[in-house]
């Protein structure tokens, strides 16, 4: 279709449509039962394996917590009075009990508490974390053993681009960042533009990204430095500081094993105005526990250039970690190929080790074909190597010995296929107290998953080294609750923690013997949503119409009758999805045995308003060879949705004129091409979603073509330029602070602008100070009124 383009810029900036005052909404009581509940804790275990803690905090946020003054600055979003990121989710109650015990204690916080940032301490026998108040961040340590607590720090640390504390081996001390004391400037005294803004290219080809809240003056450049300045200091139990490193824009700090190094990352100018912080220039420094420099071990320039592909990378050095079983001994990767995968070379990747005190050169150990994926350390004869290549989707895994460079192939596969997931390596604490790969009498242990055709048998596996053979030791038996292994207690033993969960059981965990089978409780959850109990769940398995195997969650009415059928409204909630092959797009993890969990992510609140529900329906937008995914998307798109209704209506549930679709970020670019491109619905709902790839030029999601290598696909893939083909009623959401690249609030405003104009039934919800995700619960509430308003209305009673 050609398009005159001089009336689309016209709809662009149409601003003509009416507004609708109206103040928050709660919805039915039927959802607001599931929608008003308390969250449950979140659960972290000591390293000990001895301790459980409980933190909990508020189900949703508040909109005067979202209204906080929000500084953006380099690709951050910043609560620049208390120096911590403004997105940063708070607990309020902190709760421990021993693994083996059933008394909970708990712990004692500040009023108003704001907590963060928590961590047990190496030993297992304290936990720190940090409390945020309107004038900052303090650092507070909890003794297990004397339930006393403490404020080691005034309200001044900076947590904005570095960590607030960082454990030292010992446990008794911490690395905290200290914010500097700001200049406070009068409106007077910001900098007066002495020439203009101007940006340079010098001729090289780069793919960046749609990036918002960058720099975008000198005023912004000196607010970011200001902010972001910290200095780094040694602080004991008793609140006594140590300097240990003066005002530096520092990054991230990490100490060696045996406690003697710290590897300190700062950023360095110059700053950019087309890339976030993380691609500003970089200076890592090795220095010893007195802040004196060891080494400077790595420099990377200003990434502003970045070559095509998902398979590229920087140049340079890069992943330098310390290796987690020696003493003071670094890793790092440095590109063969300048970090272009468009460049052709026979190998991608070398892996290096570095020394303390780094006055040798770094030993090579491994050249990779593909990309560097990863390393998993364990001992000098054994580690794992992983490399990675996003065209084919591949991964290996390596078997390296650290010592002599040899490498053996074991695993070699399509990393989409979870059906021939190996699982991964058991680590567990080594003598440094950091953690490496398990290894005894040359074997490791292998955990995963186990997903199967059949369902989701989790597993433990035994891998020796010197026949590379694989002895399966464990395999989850099936019954009516799905057992996943959360972590391994006792390896010698048999002992692994697991969970525990059913459609009405909420996941609890258990201390379980795989040997003996016995198992005890380690936590003891309520379901916090009873009304859900009765409710219908299975897992449908169907397939498209090119033989594409397809499955989604199907929910029904509490005391539906399967025999009389009647005829429900059915909405389907889905999320597009790209593979390279059909057999890897058929594979499933939808199980009917997990709890059911609601949310307004998904439309199963619908099912006690009496709606039948699928549920992540499965998308798969498949690309075999060198056809990428979305040469054929839309046609794709139809085939999956047609396929979705057609397997509910075969078993006599639903009613095929009463169907909606929704989905959220790229389920919603999903939902508007399905409303104009099929005539499947009766209504859609699309939150926070592109529809303009125009907007979005060098690639978007998995594309990695950009506009000008493709321009009618981009046109294609725009829901945007086929606005006049849409005339399904449709409600557009959108977070009026969007923080994802690509999906800015403005793409949801200039698509309601072109639907109206061209007569669309469409409705524009922009919710207040959200993000990507929404949080506040005055959003969610009204959120879940406006979704019911508008199913009640073009759904459940749509007129004939």
């Amino acid at each position: 279709m050609k398009y005159n383009f001089l009336f689309i810029l016209l709809l662009i900036f149409t601003l003509g449509h009416a507004q609708e005052n109206l103040s928050f909404q709660k919805p039915v009581q039927d959802i607001l039962t599931l929608a008003d509940y308390q969250r449950p804790p979140s659960i972290q275990m000591s390293s000990d394996k001895a301790w459980v803690l409980f933190m909990y905090r508020p189900t949703y946020k508040t909109l005067a917590e979202l209204g906080v003054e929000e500084t953006k600055l380099a690709g951050l979003r910043i609560n620049k009075s208390a120096a911590i990121s403004s997105t940063e989710t708070y607990f309020d109650r902190l709760q421990v009990k021993p693994a083996a015990g059933d008394a909970y204690i708990d712990i004692p916080l500040p009023e108003n508490a704001q907590v963060s940032n928590v961590q047990f301490s190496p030993d297992s026998k304290k936990i720190a974390f940090t409390n945020t108040d309107a004038t900052g961040v303090a650092l507070y340590i909890y003794q297990l053993d004397s339930k006393k607590l403490d404020k080691i720090t005034e309200y001044n640390l900076n947590a904005i681009l570095h960590q607030p504390f960082l454990w030292n081996r010992s446990s008794d001390k911490l690395l905290v960042s200290l914010r500097q004391r700001l200049v406070k400037r009068e409106p007077s005294e910001r900098v007066v533009a002495s020439g203009p803004i101007i940006s340079t290219s010098d001729g090289q080809v780069s793919q960046l990204r749609t990036y918002q809240d960058l720099l975008k003056t000198p005023d912004d450049e000196r607010e970011f430095e200001e902010l972001t300045t910290s200095s780094l200091a040694w602080v004991d139990f008793t609140g006594a500081q140590t300097k240990f490193l003066d005002n530096d824009l520092y990054m991230s700090s990490s100490l060696s094993p045996d406690g003697q190094y710290v590897l300190v990352t700062k950023l360095k100018r110059p700053f950019s105005y087309v890339v976030p912080y993380y691609s500003f220039p970089t200076e890592s420094t090795v220095y010893d526990l007195s802040g004196n420099v060891v080494k400077q071990v790595n420099a990377t320039d200003l990434m502003e250039v970045m070559p095509k592909g998902f398979s590229s990378t920087r140049p340079g050095k890069r992943s330098m970690n310390w290796r987690s079983d020696k003493p003071a001994t670094l890793s790092f990767v440095q590109a063969l190929d300048g970090g272009d995968a468009n460049k052709p070379a026979e190998f991608r990747d070398e892996l290096f080790l570095w020394d303390a005190p780094f006055t040798a050169a770094p030993k090579s150990i491994v050249k990779l074909a593909d990309r560097f994926g990863g390393v998993q350390w364990g001992n000098d004869e054994y580690a794992l190597v992983y490399s990675q290549w996003y065209d084919t989707r591949n991964i290996k895994t390596f078997l390296l010995n650290p010592t002599t460079g040899a490498s053996k192939l074991i695993h070699d596969r399509n990393s989409q296929d979870i059906y021939s997931d190996p699982g991964y390596a058991y680590s567990d604490k080594n003598q440094f107290g950091t953690y490496s790969m398990y290894i005894k009498n040359g074997k490791s242990y292998w955990l995963g998953s186990g997903y199967t055709k059949e369902g989701e048998f989790p597993f433990i596996d035994e891998f020796d080294f010197k026949t590379l053979k694989t002895k399966r030791l464990y395999t989850a038996k099936a019954t009516d609750k799905q057992e996943r292994i959360a972590s391994v207690i006792d390896m010698d033993k048999g002992n692994i923690l697991i969970s525990l969960q059913s459609p009405t059981d909420y996941p609890n965990y258990y201390e379980k013997n795989i040997k003996s089978g016995k198992t005890k409780p380690v936590t003891s959850i309520e379901n916090p949503f009873a009304s859900l109990k009765d409710v219908h769940k299975e897992v449908l398995n169907y397939k498209r119409n090119d033989g594409v195997e397809l499955s989604g969650t199907l929910y029904l009415p509490a005391g539906y009758d399967k025999t009389k059928k009647e005829k429900l409204p059915l909405l389907i909630w889905a999320y597009p999805r790209e593979y390279k092959d059909k057999a890897t797009a058929g594979q499933s993890t939808a199980n009917p045995k997990l709890f059911t969990f609601p949310s307004y992510g998904s439309f199963i609140y619908w099912v006690n308003r009496g709606y039948a529900v699928l549920d992540n329906a499965a998308f798969p937008i498949v690309g075999e060879g060198k056809t990428e995914p979305n040469d054929s998307f839309i046609p794709q798109l139809v085939a999956n949705a047609a396929a979705a209704i057609d397997a509910v209506d075969q078993l006599g549930y639903v009613d095929t004129a009463r169907v909606a679709v929704g989905g959220h970020s790229y389920g919603a670019f999903m939902t508007a091409h399905l409303l104009s491109n099929s005539n499947l619905f009766a209504a859609g709902i699309a939150r926070s979603g592109a529809y303009n790839r125009t907007l979005t030029p060098f690639g978007f999601q998995s594309e990695q073509r950009n506009l000008w290598d493709d321009p009618k696909l981009y046109t294609t893939m725009s829901p945007f330029f086929s606005a006049d083909k849409m005339k399904t009623p449709m409600l557009l959401v959108h977070g009026a602070a969007d923080n994802n690249p690509g999906t800015f609030t403005l793409q949801t405003e200039r698509y309601f602008q072109a639907l109206k104009n061209l007569g669309a039934p469409v409705r524009m919800v922009l919710l207040p100070g959200e993000s990507h995700g929404y949080a506040a619960k005055e959003n969610i509430f009204h959120l879940l009124w406006e979704q019911d308003q508008f199913l009640e209305k073009y759904v459940k009673n749509k007129k004939k």
